[in-house]
């Protein structure tokens, strides 16, 4: 929660043609960080890639993202 909201602003502080969000060594993600994320593949809709940790794509399989085609598991 504390971090999400500063993920975001940067993401979007500059434009850009492709986001690339690694969060590999992401151990804890709340409804914030979804909320976030969601934000930036609406943004982003065909130019968005997430490397989730395994935590990550068990909280986005929960929330029902864990089909979309930004989501990249190992």
């Amino acid at each position: 929660m504390s971090t999400a909201g500063t993920m975001l602003q940067t993401a979007l502080r500059e434009p850009a043609a492709r986001m690339t969000l690694d969060l590999r060594a992401v151990t804890f993600f709340d409804s914030a960080a979804i909320h976030a994320v969601v934000r930036l593949a609406g943004r982003y809709p065909d130019a968005l890639t997430v490397l989730p940790s395994r935590q990550v794509s068990r909280v986005l399989e929960i929330a029902g993202l864990g089909e979309q085609r930004w989501l990249h598991p190992a």
